[in-house]
């Protein structure tokens, strides 16, 4: 009886510090420094906004939050960083949108699964995409330019960054939508293909809105479609406000912790988060380099990169090898 009143004793003590300590981790998170991890190099559109977050939440925190950038392997050693540090909260993840990208084209290079290993926050912004021609060519819509593709198959040509690219993805969703091929040719990088386009080599080229918008100003060039809706050019359709089911993708910025942080703990990243990317400051930042400030909950993020995953596996079977 005595063996048994001890053994119940102990097995409440025990209990007690679990639950005292988790409370206490509660209660005090964060006590030290937490490190933000951008998985881009200084001065990328990641960078800038990541650094502008991480300065409103170290406000809202009442602690530094500091922004540490790890680049290289399209963003994979930042992220495998976060994955295989501690689970307490004070390593965040900031990365983009080539997360499942990579993950589905270059699977021998992620030594991780984004969908076990992480645990989404939110989503923080987005690069739109956009459908751009030249302002003399005949298309003022994106349907006439469809009408034109249909009646001239292989005829239309369109640059993006190369094969795997979220601009080819874009090519390609359209395609799967409408029935209607861009002939895609690669260029090194974004800017070299949309001075393609502003050079006659191209008809069609895929540009962010930072890219282009001195060249809408100017007249040079006209947009015909948008990955997403762009607050400042509420005229610019985007697929799904055509009748399509499924939009081109764009470029996203997120937010993670790796699985296994407490959940009291992610509850405190999660409201923090909100209110950082929700000030002004932050949508100045992202307006003044072209982004939409689009805060989602981690479990809109979640069900949206699932969603993503399956078109990227789907399209990917009919692309061929992808350029390394």
């Amino acid at each position: 009886m005595k063996k048994n009143s001890l053994f119940v004793v102990g097995f409440v003590f025990v209990v007690s510090l679990f639950l005292g300590a988790s409370f206490l981790q509660a209660q005090t998170y964060p006590s030290y420094p937490i490190q933000l991890i951008i998985t881009l190099a200084p001065g990328d559109g990641l960078d800038v906004t990541g650094r502008a977050i991480a300065e409103q939440l170290g406000k809202i925190l009442g602690t530094s939050v500091v922004a540490i950038n790890k680049p290289g392997g399209g963003g994979t050693m930042g992220v495998d960083y976060v994955v295989k540090g501690k689970k307490d909260g004070y390593n965040v993840l900031y990365t983009n949108a080539s997360l499942i990208y990579t993950y589905v084209l270059n699977p021998e290079i992620v030594p991780y699964n984004p969908f076990q290993d992480l645990e989404p926050l939110c989503l923080a912004g987005s690069v739109p995409l956009l459908i751009a021609v030249q302002a003399e060519s005949p298309w003022k819509s994106f349907p006439e330019l469809l009408d034109y593709m249909k009646k001239n198959p292989g005829k239309i040509r369109g640059s993006s960054s190369g094969i795997g690219s979220i601009g080819h993805f874009c090519y390609e969703v359209i395609r799967m939508e409408t029935g209607a091929g861009i002939s895609m040719i690669p260029y090194k990088g974004a800017m070299p293909g949309f001075t393609a386009l502003l050079g006659g080599h191209v008809e069609v080229a895929v540009p962010s809105l930072t890219i282009v918008s001195p060249h809408l100003a100017s007249g040079k060039v006209r947009v015909l479609l948008t990955s997403k809706k762009i607050p400042e050019h509420p005229n610019i359709p985007t697929l799904t406000e055509l009748g399509y089911k499924r939009d081109m993708p764009s470029v996203w910025n997120a937010a993670f912790v790796p699985t296994g942080v407490p959940d009291s703990v992610k509850k405190i990243l999660d409201s923090a988060f909100e209110k950082s990317i929700k000030t002004p400051d932050v949508a100045n930042v992202m307006q003044k380099i072209g982004y939409v400030r689009d805060y989602r909950p981690g479990e809109e993020l979640k069900k949206s990169m699932l969603e993503q995953y399956e078109i990227i596996k789907e399209i990917s079977k009919t692309m061929g090898p992808v350029a390394k």
